[in-house]
């Protein structure tokens, strides 16, 4: 659907949310697993909210081997989760650029048409090291933070190399295990506080109950 026919049906503040997922050759198996599972309950979860699911976006970016549009943004009310397979190496570098540029545009959409709408999300989720020149990326990721255009943050999994994620984001959490499931419904649970807030807003977020910050 055309954000021209989505302002005529729903024309209030709209809330970005982009998922950058490693899906590289060490996430398969179990790991792979749960994190699909976990988009599911996302899925589910935030379409509970009916407010949420009209003026929360979700697109989704994969980065295993290749950088994969997988979702442009979308309404929660229109969110699929996909079933993503695994493979590769891991071009984060190249991910993070990608998805900034996304969310750039999407932004650049919403003050086209008019649109209000809150701070962007990213949530970037890995459980190894980038493979690719990454220093460019997170400095674009601090510039962009610093200015209050996105919030991002880095969830790390197993053996992800945190010293790299706190470089490029001061908002890192370690996830216990591979708990995708309770990392989901506290993600979507936050989209429901912004959304339910005015753009202008500073939203308390719900407690971390997944992981702890690094």
């Amino acid at each position: 659907m055309s954000l021209d026919i989505e302002l005529a049906i729903n024309p209030g503040p709209r809330c970005a949310c982009l998922l950058l997922l490693d899906t590289s050759h060490s996430m398969m198996g179990e790991p792979l697993q749960a994190l699909n599972a976990g988009l599911q309950a996302f899925q589910y979860d935030i379409q509970e909210d009916g407010l949420t699911r009209q003026r929360v976006e979700i697109a989704i970016l994969t980065f295993g081997g290749v950088v994969t549009p997988v979702q442009e943004f979308t309404s929660a009310s229109s969110f699929m989760a996909p079933t993503l397979t695994a493979g590769g190496n891991t071009p984060m570098g190249q991910a993070i650029i990608e998805g900034v540029r996304m969310v750039k545009n999407r932004k650049q959409e919403y003050k086209d048409h008019g649109v209000p709408y809150y701070q962007p999300w990213v949530i970037m989720i890995t459980d190894g090291a980038p493979t690719d020149e990454w220093r460019h990326a997170a400095n674009l990721v601090r510039a962009e933070t610093a200015a209050k255009r996105l919030s991002f943050f880095a969830v790390a999994v197993k053996d992800a190399d945190v010293s790299v994620l706190k470089t490029i984001t001061d908002r890192v959490l370690k996830l216990d295990g591979i708990s995708f499931h309770e990392m989901f419904l506290w993600l979507s649970a936050s989209q429901k506080r912004v959304s339910s807030s005015r753009p202008e807003e500073q939203t308390a977020l719900p407690a971390t109950t997944f992981g702890s910050p690094v």
